[in-house]
This record gives structure tokens, C-alpha cells and sequence, in this order.
């Protein structure tokens, strides 16, 4: 079995450990408390984060112009750090389900909600499904793996409308 390095990056309160929580577990934690990855003290800890990642999902929450100003920061800090050059990015809007939006929707914008589900499964599986899709990600070494994917018969409700990279 093929093992995947993906980043989820974004500012603090985004929702990124929400994120993983819904898409791991298919739980939601309302009072969730903070994880230490944006701490400062952690800084010097970055590069080895960033090492060998194939894929990153970058996400900001829509209610928070700020955060997906900064997206722009995460970006650079991938760019200097990161080993592949081609490493797959998708950029991803969370908490749709609050009702009043600071942002529109962004037509390169996957949009998500860890507390209702929407988008969440899509969202990692089409980093997967991109990073697949990429054969330079691979190392010529670690190319002796099988990939199963499953067949089943899409529903509207796991419709995502695609894959969105900033690549």
C-alpha cells in the first residue's frame, strides 16, 4: 500500500484539524482546542514538515477575509520549502455552513463544511486522485506499490464538480 505525504496549511481557526477529524473519524468537535503546528516556538520545525509532502491542501475560512489574504504567505512558505516542485496544491474555503459569508465563492475554490460534511471526502480525495495522476511526485525507488481504487456508482450528494489546484 502507496503511503501519501499531504499538507493541510492555513491560518490559525481555519478548520484544518476539523478538516482531518471529519475526514478521518467523520466526527465534529464544536470546541476543538487549538493545535500547536502556527506556533512560532515550532518554526524551526518547518522544513522537516514540508519534506517529501506530495500534495497540500491550503484552507481559509470564508467568513475570515483575512485568512485567505494570507494564503498567499502559506504559498510562499511552500514554495521555499517544499521539495517537489510540482506539488499539488487545492485551495479550499471552509465553514460554509455559517450563514453570513465575508466571501464570495471563487470559481478555483473548493468549498467545504468539517461541521456538516459537505465537500470534506471530496475535497482530500481529489488531491489523491491529482497526485496519482502526476508521475514525477514518485520516487523511481518507491514505484513497486499497487493503488486499489474502488468502483462504485457516484450519487449527486458525492458530486463535487472537481478538482481545483493552484498549480
Amino acid at each position: 500500500m502507496a503511503t501519501l505525504k499531504l499538507l493541510v496549511l492555513g491560518e490559525s481557526a481555519v478548520g484544518k484539524s476539523s478538516l482531518l477529524l471529519r475526514f478521518t473519524d467523520d466526527t465534529f468537535e464544536p470546541y476543538l482546542n487549538p493545535t500547536i503546528a502556527g506556533q512560532e516556538r515550532f518554526r524551526t520545525l518547518t522544513p522537516s514538515y514540508y519534506r517529501g509532502a506530495q500534495g497540500v491542501i491550503l484552507v481559509y475560512d470564508v467568513t475570515r477575509k483575512d485568512t485567505f489574504t494570507e494564503v498567499m504567505t502559506w504559498l510562499n512558505e511552500l514554495e521555499t520549502y517544499a521539495t517537489q516542485s510540482n506539488i499539488v496544491k487545492m485551495l479550499v474555503g471552509n465553514k460554509i455552513d455559517k450563514v453570513s459569508l465575508e466571501l464570495s465563492s471563487y470559481a478555483h475554490t473548493l468549498e467545504t463544511s468539517a461541521k456538516t460534511r459537505d465537500g470534506v471526502q471530496c475535497a482530500f480525495e481529489e488531491v489523491v486522485i491529482k497526485i496519482l495522476q502526476t508521475p514525477e511526485l514518485w520516487d523511481k525507488d518507491k514505484q513497486k506499490f499497487r493503488v486499489q481504487l474502488e468502483t462504485t456508482t457516484p450519487t449527486e450528494e458525492d458530486f463535487c464538480g472537481g478538482y481545483c489546484t493552484l498549480t
